[in-house]
């Protein structure tokens, strides 16, 4: 049966919280940090990045969601999901498009994400919007909080 496909997207509130906190818990492979995506760490970045995140929703249901921030110079996505049985349905397409015109909106020209090498289904889909694989950069990361541990679902 073909999912009902009247969905909105809209701005992520702080009080999402729960409903997109229990979407990610969904999503296999996805990796949650412990202090950056807490109820805390998510509302700061919402305070920091108010017009930027996206959700969808179809029926008062939060079936997608994606953090979208910047830092005056480049946007970035994290965590961008979409429930399993709504993939393939222009879910994540619309939010990412969301989000794109939200950061023209601020004027930023330019947006990267990180999509681990693991993530097949992910990757297919950042491919099929057209997005750039950058052979030509190393990714590094400095942890400042070590008690900010990444877990990932099964």
């Amino acid at each position: 049966m073909q999912p009902d496909l009247s969905f909105t997207i809209r701005l992520m509130t702080p009080q999402d919280f729960d409903a997109v906190h229990a979407l990610w818990m969904t999503i296999h492979g996805f990796g949650i940090r412990s202090l950056d995506d807490s109820r805390e760490g998510v509302e700061r970045f919402l305070r920091r990045n108010p017009t930027t995140s996206m959700v969808a929703e179809l029926h008062g249901e939060i079936i997608g969601a994606i953090l979208c921030g910047h830092d005056g110079r480049r946007g970035c996505l994290y965590h961008v999901c979409v429930a399993e049985g709504y993939r393939c349905h222009g879910v994540g397409q619309k939010m990412v498009l969301a989000c794109l015109e939200a950061l023209k909106a601020e004027h930023i020209h330019k947006v990267n994400l990180i999509a681990y090498k693991s993530n097949a289904v992910g990757n297919r889909f950042w491919q099929g919007m057209g997005w750039t694989f950058k052979e030509d950069v190393n990714y590094y990361e400095c942890v400042l909080n070590a008690e900010n541990v990444t877990t990932f679902n099964p």
